[in-house]
C-alpha cells in the first residue's frame, strides 16, 4: 500500500517500446509514438496528483536523429502539438514546463513553442514537467564543462554544487531522480541523467511503453517504498 508520507520527489521515466508495439499491432510506427503520448500524459497527471512533484520523460536522444526521416519528422510534429497542448494544461494545474538537452537541433517552430511553454510557467514551483528531447547524459556533462570553461570558475572553487548549476536541470529543487524507471524490457540506462542518477533507484518494466498503466506505476511506487536507500552510507 503507497504511503504519501514517502513518495519520490522526482520520478524520471524512460518510456521504451514504442515502436515495437506498433509493430506488434500491425500498425504504422506513428500510432505507436502517439499511444505512448498519451500514456506519458495519463501517468503525468496521475503522479502530480499522487503528490509527486517532478516527472521528467526521455521523450528523444541525441542518437535518435539517426532514425528514418519520416520518423523523425512525425516526431517533431507530435512534440509540438504535444507542448501546445501540455502549456495549456500547465497554466490550469500550475505545473512548469522545462526543458533539458539541446535547443539548437531542433526545428525553429518546436524550440519557439518550448521556449514559450518555459517562460509562462517559470514562476510555478510546486509541479514540473520535465521534456528531455534531443538529451543525452554525455553531451549534457560536455555542455556543462563549456559553460564552466566560460565562466572562468577557479578549478579551487569547483565542487558538486557548482557544477549543478551549469547543468540542464539546474532549475529543478532536486535534480536528482529518486526513481528512474525504463519500460520496454531492456535493462541498460543508456547514459540518461549520467551525473544526476549517482543515487538512483531503478525499475526495468517488461511491458512496453504503450501498455503502461497506472496500476503499474502504483507497483512501482509501493516497491520503491520497500527499499532502503544508504546513499553508500
Amino acid at each position: 500500500m503507497i504511503n504519501n508520507n514517502k513518495l519520490p520527489i522526482h520520478v524520471a521515466i524512460i518510456p521504451d517500446g514504442n515502436r515495437r508495439w506498433a509493430k506488434a499491432h500491425k500498425l504504422p510506427v506513428f500510432e505507436g509514438h502517439r499511444r505512448g503520448y498519451d500514456v506519458a500524459n495519463k501517468i503525468t497527471k496521475y503522479a502530480h496528483k499522487m503528490g509527486i512533484p517532478i516527472l521528467t520523460y526521455w521523450a528523444f536522444s541525441t542518437e535518435n536523429w539517426l532514425r528514418v526521416k519520416e520518423e523523425v519528422g512525425y516526431l517533431m510534429m507530435l512534440f509540438e502539438k504535444g507542448i501546445g497542448h501540455h502549456l495549456k494544461e500547465a497554466l490550469v494545474d500550475n505545473v512548469r514546463i522545462i526543458h533539458i538537452g539541446r535547443k539548437d537541433r531542433i526545428p525553429s517552430r518546436l524550440r519557439e513553442k518550448i521556449e514559450d511553454a518555459e517562460k509562462k510557467t517559470n514562476h510555478f514551483d510546486k509541479k514540473y514537467l520535465v521534456i528531455a528531447l534531443d538529451y543525452g547524459g554525455r553531451d549534457e556533462i560536455e555542455r556543462a564543462i563549456e559553460k564552466v570553461k566560460s565562466a572562468k570558475l577557479k578549478v579551487q572553487s569547483y565542487n558538486n554544487y557548482n557544477l549543478n548549476q551549469f547543468l540542464d536541470t539546474k532549475d529543478l529543487p532536486q535534480q536528482e531522480p529518486d526513481l528512474i524507471i525504463r519500460t520496454g524490457g531492456e535493462k541498460r540506462t543508456s547514459g540518461f541523467m549520467l551525473w544526476q542518477s549517482e543515487y538512483s533507484e531503478y525499475e526495468f518494466v517488461n511491458k512496453l511503453f504503450p501498455d503502461f498503466t497506472t496500476d503499474d506505476f502504483d507497483k512501482i511506487i509501493d516497491n520503491f517504498q520497500e527499499r532502503k536507500r544508504r546513499f553508500g552510507k
